[in-house]
């Protein structure tokens, strides 16, 4: 290691600030050229430079505190743009696959690499040799500059260094720990902000102000439940809420088993301009006619697995979370009330299904807290179950939840995360013949047709599985409800934009699908939108579990509030005073749900306290009895 260059001749006060004061001004303009947001164009430097220095103001804080460690202030500015570079490659990475700018909550995902993440989103990278190897030449010029840049002052300063240091530290700790001192910036009262969208917000204020705003928003903005305004709507819905709760119950030994399959990606294509005739998910249409169906509404697009799932669990909608972006990674209860726990009140082994790593998405921690049993994940599937593309087949699935319907015991709750449509779409898959069949609509072609077509042949494949395992379920001895649904569009971005929807929306805007029947005994059929969060209170209610008020409350205003659900940075659907007001009072309801405090305000006459059974320790092993459960 050679030794550090001696300090020059000591130049003038004067001409060192005037150095640093260009590099910080070079910084802030290229800061807005790489951003690309019109409102941080460098064009925009003497209309509205607050713009401009807010977003450059996090790297200008990085790039001082590299200058009071190295000394060198064109390798410490080099140095913390090319680190904001790298942020903003991930940014274009993700509005390419999910049309959506980072949030705050995405850097949980650094947490999530050495659990199964760095994989999948190691396969979202570009695979042109370009990006890298511009990477490893910026690289190479950083440690250039390292070993050839004379420092700018001495390392001894008597406390001078040490105190700039330890400034710039806290500045920099105040603001990523979201201090209310930074709101004077980042409140959106000088910059622009839109809260519910990101995307535009971003374009207006640049990515990292954007950043910045949503991350001090979320930190301060947690609401405080209006408990009278939440006891106002249930007793508005009082009527409606206990005829509900008075619903026909089954005797002890007549519960069905329960079957629950998120389906990844899953969607009807007939929504998309070019596929309005076409019949590419028989089954579900079959299936359809006997039993109830219709559009999802859910709160995520392209990715975001869990902000569906969360939501199908907990009945609980994440408009009303500001903080939750990824409920799993930030959810700090022991205990979260569930359509999980109100089973296990009945009665029910409740077991977790997934063909993937169990930590990733924090699945393991958060299964335990919203009560299952047991959570059967890739590795106690069998050593030889099959694969198609990158993922495990959803025949594997099918087979697995059908080793572990038991036809003797307590009833079981399954519920089944299938994998195989997941993207990325750039895959081969097993069946490359199979796959090139399928048509596409007019204007799609190369690299956009190869993924379609590659994503079409995953979701017929959970067509198929719908099928067939609704066939199997009606030739049990016992019988079986199945809920079936999509957890959001497929990232197929490109394609979309080519296309268009049926209905004239954007792809942020659109609906997904569920069905639910009863294969051994058909339903009328029966058609209906609901949001992810008002599932679980439709599958307790044919059931026949009816002593949950809040389940059955969500099925009271869901005509009101169905379609207001979305993914981040759709336009919000348009609301009259009546459903505003629903919807703020409905804010409450959940928020003081979460918090353990609305059983109080509920009906009491039939409600039994559903979900308060002892907590018991997640099994993480597959094939094997449920360990304590129902105690």
């Amino acid at each position: 290691m050679s030794a550090t260059p001696p300090a020059p001749p000591a130049r003038s006060r004067f001409a060192r600030l005037a150095l640093i004061v260009a590099l910080g001004l070079v910084f802030t303009l290229l800061t807005g050229l790489v951003d690309g947001g019109v409102g941080v164009s460098p064009t925009q430097a003497l209309s509205q430079p607050v713009f401009l220095i807010a977003n450059a103001l996090p790297g200008l804080l990085l790039a001082a505190l590299l200058l009071v460690l190295s000394r060198r202030p064109f390798l410490s500015f080099g140095l913390a743009f090319l680190l904001q570079t790298l942020v903003y490659a991930i940014n274009a990475l993700k509005m390419s696959h999910l049309n959506s700018p980072l949030m705050p909550a995405d850097f949980r995902m650094l947490g999530q690499l050495r659990r199964g993440g760095l994989k999948l989103l190691g396969s979202y990278l570009p695979a042109s040799p370009w990006p890298y190897l511009a990477l490893a030449t910026a690289l190479a010029i950083i440690v250039v500059t390292w070993r050839m840049e004379q420092p700018m002052f001495a390392r001894r300063t008597r406390g001078k260094r040490l105190a700039s240091g330890l400034t710039l530290l806290a500045l920099i700790g105040t603001l990523f720990a979201g201090m209310p001192g930074w709101m004077k910036i980042y409140g959106g009262h000088h910059l622009w902000l839109e809260p519910w969208s990101a995307t535009a917000t971003a374009e207006h204020s640049g990515l990292v102000s954007s950043l910045m705003m949503f991350h001090l928003h979320q930190g301060h903005a947690r609401k405080k439940p209006d408990t009278a305004a939440a006891a106002q709507l249930i007793d508005r819905s009082g009527t409606a809420l206990r005829e509900r709760l008075q619903g026909p119950s089954r005797q002890a030994g007549e519960e069905p088993d329960i079957v629950v399959v998120q389906s990844e990606s899953f969607f009807d294509p007939s929504i998309m301009k070019g596929y309005e005739q076409a019949d590419l998910t028989p089954n579900l249409r079959r299936l359809a006619a006997q039993g109830e169906s219709g559009p999802l509404h859910v709160p995520t697009y392209g990715g975001g697995t869990i902000r569906t799932e969360f939501e199908v669990l907990t009945g609980l909608s994440l408009r009303y979370f500001d903080d939750l972006q990824f409920p799993y990674l930030q959810m700090n209860h022991k205990v979260v009330p569930s359509m999980v726990r109100v089973l296990r009140s009945h009665g029910y082994e409740t077991i977790a299904l997934h063909g993937n790593d169990p930590g990733f998405w924090n699945r393991n921690t958060a299964f335990r807290a919203i009560g299952f049993d047991r959570f059967v994940s890739r590795a106690s599937f069998p050593a030889n179950a099959a694969m198609d593309g990158q993922y495990m087949t959803d025949s594997a699935m099918t087979d697995e939840i059908m080793a572990q319907l038991k036809n003797a015991g307590p009833p079981q709750f399954l519920f089944a995360i299938s994998i195989e449509a997941h993207g990325p779409y750039d895959v081969p898959p097993a069946n490359a013949a199979e796959r090139d069949a399928i048509p596409v609509p007019e204007g799609v072609t190369g690299e956009n047709k190869r993924e379609l077509q590659n994503y079409l042949y995953h979701m017929r494949h959970a067509d198929q599985e719908l099928g067939r395992l609704a066939e199997l379920l009606s030739h049990r001895e016992r019988p079986t409800l199945l809920l079936f649904y999509g957890d959001h569009l497929p990232a197929l971005t490109d394609v979309y934009r080519t296309t268009g929807f049926v209905d004239g929306k954007d792809m942020l805007s659109q609906a997904g699908t569920w069905l639910l029947v009863n294969p051994r005994n058909p339903m009328s059929p029966h058609r209906e939108p609901l949001a992810s969060w008002m599932l679980p209170g439709r599958l307790l209610d044919q059931a026949g579990v009816h002593d949950d008020a809040y389940f059955a409350l969500t099925q009271v205003i869901a005509p009101q509030l169905a379609a207001l659900t979305c993914a981040p940075g759709a336009p919000p659907e348009a609301e009259d005073h009546s459903e505003q007001q629903e919807d703020d009072d409905m804010a409450n309801v959940a928020l003081l749900r979460m918090k353990g405090k609305l059983d109080p305000l509920l009906p009491k006459a039939t409600m039994q306290t559903a979900g308060m059974v002892e907590d018991v320790p997640l099994v993480p092993t597959g094939n094997v009895e449920s360990a304590g459960a129902h105690q």
